[in-house]
């Protein structure tokens, strides 16, 4: 089981950037993926996560209306689309899978002990 985050990178304040999540071994349908990310010093944090048939997608208020996620079932990947960056938003990207039901809580949904399994990560730095 694998999952392989792609496509961070340096950014100016107000640019965008597309991360895929890249399953192997699993497929993302009967698994929930969730984004996280992580700045230097700080707690690893959720950012957005969709179930398994990709019928529901959740973000965090400080991303809602300039991150979206998708999903491509053929492919088994999934991507978080980043509009309008923000020198905040700088920080390691982790996509995670969790087993389906994580997302029926608003609670458990954003808890990483829920996760069972995790990419590398990648890296955005968004300049100001």
């Amino acid at each position: 089981v694998q999952l392989q985050a792609s496509g961070g990178g340096l950014v100016q304040a107000g640019g965008s950037l597309r991360l895929s999540c890249a399953a192997s071994g699993f497929s993302s349908d009967y698994y929930a993926i969730g984004w996280f990310r992580q700045a230097p010093g700080k707690e690893r944090e959720g950012v957005s996560c969709m179930s398994s048939s990709g019928g529901e997608t959740y973000y965090v208020d400080s991303v809602k209306g300039r991150f979206t996620m998708s999903k491509n079932n053929a492919r088994n990947t999934v991507t978080l689309q980043m509009n309008d960056l923000k020198p905040e938003d700088t920080a390691l990207y982790f996509c995670a899978a969790a087993p389906g039901s994580t997302l029926r809580s608003a609670r458990a949904r954003w808890t990483k002990a829920n996760y069972l399994y995790w990419g590398q990560g990648t890296q955005v730095t968004v300049s100001s």
